[in-house]
């Protein structure tokens, strides 16, 4: 009589993600809140992205607020990896950052006050990227409060206890694409109503954004020499 050998016993995966993988998408969307919430309030970077998408394009919108959400990504980062050296120095050289910060917002609102209104044609041979991308990055990177912004928002949202570096990084990756989608839907917002402005609209609008961005230049400015 021959000797039949039983199967081998197959394990079967369960279907249900595991607690650190939604543990993971978690700490995604949380990021994503967070971003999207420090990026939303109406401030220097917000008035120049809208500006820039009416006289360039929602391209130049967009790559405007590409470099703030890098920006934000960077303090979302040292807010999310506690990184406590970093805060420091960025408390102590308050004035420093907010001084330089005050004259670049001084100097952007001034030339906007000024500029005469330029059809879009007009704009299709210049290779205003690179800049456009710059100054939205220098502009948020010289506001030091925003780290601080992130680090009151993540309190808030119960994510101020040390995890993996791993999942740190997908909560700063949730910060990242929180705040793009904020520009993402504030340039695609106004490039609708883009049409409806003319010469004298668009000059008007370039002295409310000269305006509006000295005036966050002035404000930034009396902030540094309180502290």
């Amino acid at each position: 009589m021959g000797y039949t050998s039983r199967p081998a016993y197959t394990q079967v995966r369960s279907p249900v993600p595991s607690p650190l993988i939604m543990n993971a998408i978690e700490l995604l969307l949380r990021g994503l809140i967070a971003g999207f919430a420090i990026a939303a309030p109406v401030g220097p970077v917000n008035v120049l992205c809208i500006s820039r998408t009416l006289t360039k394009g929602r391209a130049a919108g967009l790559i405007s607020g590409l470099g703030a959400a890098l920006a934000d990504a960077f303090y979302g980062s040292i807010a999310g990896f506690s990184i406590t050296l970093v805060i420091q120095f960025l408390i102590r050289e308050q004035f420093w950052i907010r001084l330089v910060g005050g004259i670049l917002l001084l100097l952007i609102g001034v030339i906007y006050y000024f500029k005469p209104p330029r059809k879009l044609s007009e704009h299709k041979n210049e290779e205003s990227g690179h800049s456009d991308f710059v100054s939205t990055l220098l502009l948020t990177l010289t506001n030091p409060t925003t780290v601080l912004s992130f680090m009151a928002v993540l309190a808030g949202l119960g994510m101020s206890h040390a995890r993996a570096s791993w999942l740190t990084l997908m909560l700063v990756m949730g910060m990242f694409f929180g705040s793009l989608l904020w520009w993402v839907l504030l340039v695609n917002t106004v490039n609708r109503f883009r049409d409806r402005f003319d010469d004298r609209a668009m000059l008007w609008m370039n002295r409310i954004a000269g305006v509006a961005i000295g005036g966050f230049g002035i404000l930034s400015f009396l902030l540094s020499l309180r502290h």
